[in-house]
């Protein structure tokens, strides 16, 4: 048995979830999202739960698609319902971000400024040296915020970049400079 495949998910009041064949379609007060099962993969509805099955738990890849498509649908409820949120911070002298017509600026010390179109379904925010993207789909909120990160990842010496708000990054001791005259 899968662990996180047998789970039962429990819809809120507001949501409304409509299964045509293997299609999952998920309707709640922030949008709708899709999940397009695996053939092997069933799913029923009664009384407000979702419970999800496979027709072999024995078998091991059975299995795992089991608890993959299980998180896949709890994360369509939970985004259309509270969305999901990722927060980053800049630091360095100098560094900032802003949102202008649909794109995301960096000025993070390149000769240029870094502008990243934002996708649509997403919201990006900018307060200080602080950006925070949220949205419906939760592998879309993820990836965008690491392209963001990765556009200048976080220096061990001072800590000069964008990292995740509760990312914490391990500081390097610089150079030890021996004094001259000694010994």
């Amino acid at each position: 048995m899968s662990k996180i495949g047998k789970k039962i998910i429990t819809l809120p009041e507001d949501i409304k979830v409509e299964i045509v064949g293997q299609a999952v379609t998920v309707k709640g007060p922030k949008g709708q999202l899709s999940v397009e099962l695996h053939p092997s993969v069933a799913i029923k509805s009664a009384e407000g739960q979702l419970t999800l099955s496979v027709s072999n738990p024995e078998n091991r890849k059975q299995r795992a698609l089991w608890g993959t498509f299980r998180s896949l649908v709890q994360n369509a409820v939970t985004g259309v319902s509270a969305g999901f949120e990722r927060t980053l911070e800049i630091s360095g002298v100098g560094y900032r971000a802003s949102v202008a017509a649909g794109k995301l600026i960096l000025n993070i010390g390149f000769s240029h400024p870094v502008e990243l179109p934002v996708p649509s379904g997403l919201e990006v925010k900018v307060e200080k040296s602080i950006i925070t993207v949220s949205g419906t789909n939760k592998q879309e909120v993820g990836q965008f915020a690491a392209l963001i990160r990765s556009q200048k990842k976080p220096e061990p010496y001072k800590g000069k970049g964008i990292k995740y708000a509760e990312e914490v990054i391990r500081r390097k001791a610089g150079k030890v400079v021996k004094s001259v005259g000694a010994g």
